[in-house]
This record gives C-alpha cells, structure tokens and sequence, in this order.
C-alpha cells in the first residue's frame, strides 16, 4: 500500500496518459494564441486583410458584429480565459485525480460555445472567421483527448479498486 493521497492520480503516468495531456497543453496553447490574435483585430480599428477572402470568409465582420461580445466581453477574450483554464489544468493541475473530469467539463463548455457561435456565421451573419474555426477545431481536439482522459481515468480507478 503507497502512501499517495487519494486526491491524486497514481505518480506514475503511464507514457499514453502524459502525451494526451501534454497535447491538450500544446492545443490550449494555441488556442490561446489564436484568441489574442482574434482580440487583437476585435480593438482594432481599421479593417484589415489579415483574413479578408472575399464575401464569404471575413473575420474583421465577425470579429467586430454584435455578436462578437457577451455582456460587454470580448468573446475572444472569453476564449483566452477559457484555454487558459485548460492549459493550467492539463500541466500544473495534472496530477489532480479530479483533472480528466474537470478537463472534459471545461472542454465540453467551450465546445458548445463554439457550436453556437458557428451557428452565428453560418445562419446569422452568413460570414466564416478563419480564427473562428481554428478556435473550434482545438476545442474540439480538445474535448475529444479530454474524453480519452477522462474515461480511461476512470477504468484504471475501476481497476485500481478492483485489485485492492
């Protein structure tokens, strides 16, 4: 019997379990980068071509609708904070037992976001952002390395208990 707290997963990570988080760390990252650059032309105040690929790819139109803030915040600032979360939970938080959970939930949240705001573009100011859909492909890896965490967490904790 070890002396580990319960409130952490086993010291030893297996090789699969570390690169799953450490790609969700990767992809937050850039998920971070790809909202401040999205911020960035949400303040900015002339139009660019930065992302201008006719009528129908236009992030500047996204960027800066009415739809681009929630309750007065930026929506890409809401994506800054929210891969910052994950990016924090995947390396620092990791050894947490309660992290995959946590890491889905997050990455569920911002999928869902995400989602919705597609929805915004397509149906609503009939616009695609190229930084927009970058978003959503990260989290959507995201949520779907997070579920890999999250699920074989819980068949080791399965296993773990069964053996004891």
């Amino acid at each position: 019997m070890t002396n580990q707290p319960e409130d952490r997963v086993p010291a030893t990570m297996n090789p699969a379990q570390r690169r799953i988080f450490a790609a969700i760390a990767i992809l937050a990252f850039a998920g971070i980068a790809v909202s401040l650059v999205s911020l960035y032309h949400h303040y900015g105040n002339s139009q660019s071509s930065f992302c201008d690929f006719g009528g129908s790819f236009n992030c500047d139109m996204v960027n800066r609708s009415i739809y681009s803030s929630v309750l007065g915040v930026p929506v890409a600032l809401i994506g800054v904070a929210g891969y910052g979360v994950l990016l924090a939970l995947a390396t620092v938080y990791r050894s947490k037992a309660e992290t995959p959970g946590m890491l889905l939930i997050g990455s569920l949240i911002g999928l869902g976001f995400a989602l919705y705001l597609t929805y915004i573009e397509a149906f609503v100011l009939a616009v695609w952002c190229i930084l927009c859909m970058s978003s959503l492909a990260l989290i959507l890896l995201i949520f779907t390395f997070s579920s890999w965490a999250f699920f074989r967490s819980r068949k080791s904790g399965r296993m773990a208990r069964n053996a004891a």
